[in-house]
C-alpha cells in the first residue's frame, strides 16, 4: 500500500502519515492531563502509554503536544479500517443527524437488521443464521453462553488455558489470567471448566494430540453430557497470541458436534480481516455453532454481536436477549461503513501483506536476539515471545524495557501473555509499508538498546 493511498483513508490530508517527536513522551500538555486524570479517574483504570490523543488516522496517533506516533495497536484490534475512515465518518454523521437512539427493543430501525444480514453473509458457513447485537465483547460472550445453555438444556461451559473472554462476572470466570483481570473480584460464576490449550511452543504436541488431551480432560472431569458449549479464541488474544497447532480446532469442533456440545468461536480480537481472512476459523474451514464479534466490527464505536445457527439463536424466549444500548443505531451505521471499507479496499488481502512484512522483520530480529524464543500469528496479528536465552523461562522484564523504549521513541506497542512476556503487533490494516518499516526500525533499536 502506498503512502498516498493510506493517507486518503485517514479522514483528510491534514494528518501527515509520519512519526514526529516534538517533545519528550509524555509532553507537558499530556503530563498536565495525566494529573487531571489522577484526580478524576479511578486508579483501577490504567493506561499503557501516557499520552492524550487529539487526532488519529491511517497509521498514526497525534497527541496533545503535537507528537505523531506510529500505531501498532489499533486500540487493541478495533480500528482496523483506521480511526477516521471516510466511510465510517459519513455513515455515522448521517445517522447522528437522523437520530441517535430509540432502543431497538422498543421501536426498531433498519440499521440493526442490516448489520445482522451482513453478519449472516460474512461469518463461516452457508446455513441459516441469525444474530443479536450488544455493546462489548464481554457482553457477546456472556450472551453466547446464555443461548447455548437454553439451546442444549445443559449448564457446564468448557474454556481453555490462557483464555481471555472479558471482565463481567461470567467472563472473568471464563478468563484464565488472574492479574489484573480477576484478582479480588470473586466469587465468580459457577459451572466453568478449564481445559489445556494447544500451545505449540510450550507443549510440542500436534493439533490432534492437543485436542485429544483437552477432550479427555473435559470428558473425564466434567462429563460431555453436562457440557452446553466450549468457547475458544481461534488465536488467543490477551493470553499471548497463541496460535493452536493445525488440526486442534477441527478436532474439537468435530467432537463437539458428535456430542451435542455447541462450539463457540470467540472472534472478538481475530475477526474482521485481522488474520488475512474475514474470520480466523476460516483458515481450517471450521464452522462454529455460534460466533462472537466486537472490536473491529464498527471502526471504533461500541458494538458486538452473537451470530449463530438460526434454530439455536431462536431457542431463547422473546425478551431473553437484548439491552438498552445493544445495536445502537450510530454504532450500527459505523459497522456498515466499516464493513464496506473492508470490502472495497480488500483489507483481508492487505492483512496478509502486512503479516509478510512484519514476519520478515521479526525473523531478522530473532536471528540477532536470542531472547526472542518464538514468532507466531497470522496476517496482521503477529507476536513474539521473550524468554531467557536457551530456555522457555518468560522474560517479562525485557518485554517491559523494549516496550518502554518504543513508547519514548514514538511507537505504540502492546504486550500480553499469561507471563507478560509477549509482544503483540496489531497495526491498522490501512497503515502504509513505509510507516511499518519505520516502526520496526524502532523496535530493532529497542532490542539493541536493552540487550
Amino acid at each position: 500500500m502506498t503512502q498516498a493511498l493510506s493517507q486518503t483513508r485517514t479522514g483528510g490530508p491534514a494528518l501527515p502519515q509520519e512519526r514526529r517527536l516534538v517533545t519528550d513522551i509524555p509532553g507537558p500538555r499530556s503530563t498536565e492531563l495525566l494529573a487531571r486524570k489522577k484526580a478524576a479517574v479511578a486508579d483501577g483504570v490504567g493506561t499503557t502509554l501516557p499520552v492524550f490523543v487529539e487526532a488519529a488516522g491511517g497509521g498514526v496517533i497525534v497527541d496533545a503536544d503535537g507528537n505523531s506516533l506510529i500505531d501498532l495497536g489499533s486500540g487493541i484490534a478495533v480500528v482496523s479500517v483506521g480511526n477516521a475512515a471516510p466511510g465510517v465518518v459519513r455513515a455515522v454523521t448521517e445517522q447522528v443527524a437522523a437520530f441517535t437512539h430509540t432502543c431497538f427493543m422498543v421501536t426498531p430501525y433498519a440499521g440493526y437488521v442490516e448489520v445482522c444480514e451482513a453478519l449472516a453473509e460474512l461469518t463461516p458457513g452457508d446455513h441459516a443464521k441469525k444474530s443479536a447485537l450488544f455493546n462489548s465483547g464481554a457482553e457477546a460472550v456472556e450472551n453466547a453462553v446464555k443461548i447455548a445453555r437454553v439451546a442444549t438444556g445443559r449448564d457446564a461451559v468448557g474454556v481453555f488455558d490462557h483464555a481471555y473472554h472479558g471482565r463481567t462476572n461470567l467472563t472473568m470466570a471464563m478468563t484464565a489470567k488472574n492479574m489484573p483481570y480477576k484478582n479480588g473480584f470473586g466469587p465468580f460464576a459457577s459451572e466453568i471448566y478449564r481445559a489445556p490449550m494447544s500451545y505449540p511452543f510450550r507443549d510440542g504436541l500436534s493439533g490432534e494430540e492437543a485436542a485429544a488431551r483437552a477432550i479427555d480432560h473435559l470428558d473425564k472431569q466434567v462429563g460431555v453430557a453436562n457440557l452446553a458449549c466450549i468457547a475458544i479464541e481461534p488465536i488467543l488474544g490477551e493470553g499471548g497470541f497463541i496460535e493452536p497447532a493445525p488440526g486442534f480446532l477441527p478436532a474439537l469442533a468435530a467432537w463437539a458436534k458428535d456430542n451435542g456440545v455447541l462450539f463457540i468461536a470467540d472472534e472478538i480480537q481475530s475477526g474482521f480481516c485481522r488474520t488475512g481472512a474475514w474470520f480466523a476459523v476460516d483458515d481450517e474451514g471450521v464452522i462454529p455453532d455460534l460466533v462472537t464479534t466486537a472490536k473491529g466490527i464498527a471502526g471504533g464505536l461500541p458494538l458486538a454481536g452473537v451470530t449463530g445457527r438460526a434454530e439455536i439463536m431462536d431457542s431463547v424466549h422473546v425478551g431473553g436477549l437484548g439491552g438498552t444500548y445493544g445495536g445502537n443505531p450510530v454504532a450500527c451505521a459505523a459497522a456498515l461503513g466499516s464493513i464496506a471499507e473492508m470490502k472495497e479496499h480488500r483489507l483481508d488481502a492487505r492483512a496478509l501483506e502486512i503479516g509478510t512484512l512484519i514476519r520478515g522483520r521479526l525473523e531478522k530480529l530473532a536471528a540477532e536476539h536470542a531472547v526472542i524464543a518464538d514468532i507466531r500469528g497470522r496476517g496482521a496479528m503477529q507476536a513474539i515471545e521473550l524468554c531467557a536465552p536457551g530456555t522457555k523461562d518468560p522474560d517479562a522484564a525485557r518485554a517491559a524495557a523494549v516496550s518502554a523504549y518504543c513508547h519514548k521513541s514514538g511507537v505504540v506497542t502492546l504486550t500480553c501473555g499469561t507471563w507478560g512476556n509477549v509482544f503483540r503487533f496489531l497495526p491498522p490494516l490501512v497503515i502504509s509499508d513505509a510507516l511499518l518499516e519505520e516502526a520496526f526500525d524502532v523496535v530493532a533499536e529497542a532490542f539493541a538498546a536493552t540487550a
